[in-house]
């Protein structure tokens, strides 16, 4: 006995549903920019895509922008470069960035480097295990883990990878770590 074209319908409904919701749990998800905070590398309103994939297998690598849950409300997700993995020893001083003691020369960001509140020094602070500090790219306009509503980032509370802008169409491109991020 042949199916009505209706059942197929919903059933062809029923699973690309169940395979879309497989997708965006597992494997990739898109995520809106909103606002300043990362640019001059991204900009409000474009249009990314996270893989959700890839950190089930690898750690996060310092210089990659990564989506994750904010602390202070979960629903809410940022989007932020990682800028010291955990061990690293992170501090401000001068409008830069140093990283075990190592000034970074970031080609990435909008601005000099200063501590949380205009602050011209930060830390030093030590990541801890399972954490990584995070920082917009710009530097003068990101709620970052400079401030303790953001702090360390917990492995556990990173989505993803943002991986490529998609939309606006002009601006599509991959996104890679800049130079000035070794590990």
């Amino acid at each position: 006995m042949a199916k009505s074209a209706i059942r197929e319908y919903i059933e062809a409904f029923i699973i690309a549903v169940a395979l879309a919701l497989f997708v965006i749990t597992f494997i990739a998800q898109s995520f809106l920019v909103q606002g300043s905070s990362m640019e001059p590398s991204l900009h409000d309103g474009q249009r990314l895509m996270v893989d959700k994939l890839t950190y089930r297998f690898v750690e996060p690598k310092r210089g990659e922008i990564v989506v994750f849950r904010y602390p202070a409300d979960r629903r809410r997700k940022f989007i932020k470069r990682i800028v010291g993995l955990p061990g690293d020893e992170i501090s401000i001083r001068n409008g830069y960035l140093y990283i075990n003691g190592q000034r970074i020369i970031e080609s990435s960001i909008n601005g000099p480097t200063y501590g949380a509140y205009g602050s011209p020094v930060f830390g030093p602070v030590v990541v801890p295990e399972d954490s990584y500090f995070v920082m917009g790219d710009n530097r003068r306009n990101s709620d970052d883990s400079r401030y303790p509503d953001v702090g360390f980032v917990h492995r556990s509370d990173i989505v993803g990878l943002a991986r490529f802008v998609y939309w606006p169409v002009t601006q599509i491109q991959v996104l890679r770590i800049p130079s000035g991020y070794s590990q």
